[in-house]
């Protein structure tokens, strides 16, 4: 069953909270700490910045100290529960690994999805046999199960047939289309998915050629993916991969910056039309899959 809310996205979302209720009352962790009987000051600050589950309880005692009154004190209460959630993501998300579970995570519960690739296929676009091959590539400098990486992708690409999936957004640079290290059967596949998912009202998939000039010739040297939910009080995220550990931006202009390139990309890139087009030439006409007749 999809997973409706990220409980990473509302870790930051309650702990930004918190940390605005602490300093309107003009108190410091030290301070609040204190009156807690709580040991340091780095659990508190913890709880702030998002990086820990919190614990409902904890939460209810900084609402004391901080007097939030009842109206916003049930808000958050709704916040710290979607955040404190644990077992039910555990067993939804099986043994996927630490990135495809931060992938994941970020995923549910968006309403707009943004994946800007260089050289690969999109995960969430990426058929069994293509993931297969490419985790295998990558598994040569890092120590990855490749088949628990290609069943997790399997996994987190049911947000896309969730009853209300996000609008997704694929910037694909044409390079990605370069078949390198692919026998030709899986990339005839691959295109044909490509092909099939792109009919889907809510997925755009965008090409951008090589000789695209986005603005101020701006070409991003690392994939990314920026996520949007629909409270908009929850952080815009975004998602920058590298080769060991990925980079999580929630700073507002940090996203502000990312939403710009988006914008210049989408400018750049050719429109889905032509994109469908030019993937259809690829596969050739005899390969193309037919549009479904409506029902």
């Amino acid at each position: 069953m999809p997973l409706s809310a990220s409980p990473v996205v509302r870790r930051v979302r309650l702990g930004a909270e918190l940390r605005r209720l602490r300093r309107r009352e003009s108190l410091t962790l030290e301070q609040v700490c204190g009156r807690l009987g709580w040991a340091s000051t780095s659990k508190l600050s913890r709880i702030e910045l998002g990086q820990s589950r919190p614990d409902l309880a904890d939460v209810l005692d900084l609402l004391d100290v901080y007097a939030v009154p009842p109206h916003q004190r049930d808000e958050l209460i709704v916040i710290a529960r979607d955040a404190a959630t644990g077992r039910g993501w555990s067993k939804a998300l099986g043994e996927m690994g630490e990135r495809q579970r931060a992938y994941a995570e970020l995923e549910a519960g968006a309403v707009r999805i943004v994946d800007y690739q260089p050289v690969l296929v999109p995960g969430l676009l990426q058929i069994p046999e293509y993931a297969r091959l490419r985790v295998s590539a990558g598994a040569l400098l890092a120590d990855v199960d490749v088949e628990a990486d290609v069943r997790a992708r399997a996994v987190r690409q049911e947000v896309l047939c969730r009853p209300e999936p996000p609008h997704y957004t694929a910037l694909i640079d044409e390079r990605a289309c370069d078949p390198a290290g692919l026998s030709a059967e899986v990339w005839q596949d691959q295109l044909r998915h490509l092909v099939v998912l792109a009919e889907r009202p809510h997925v755009t998939i965008r090409l951008l050629p090589r000789n695209a000039s986005p603005h101020g010739d701006l070409h991003p040297l690392a994939p990314f993916s920026y996520y949007a939910y629909p409270d908009p009080d929850d952080p815009r995220t975004v998602l920058v991969e590298t080769l060991t550990t990925d980079l999580r931006l929630v700073a507002e202009a940090d996203v502000a910056r990312y939403e710009q390139l988006v914008d210049w990309l989408l400018a750049a890139a050719l429109p889905e039309e032509e994109t469908v087009e030019l993937l259809g030439r690829r596969l050739g006409p005899a390969s193309v899959p037919r549009p479904r007749e409506p029902d």
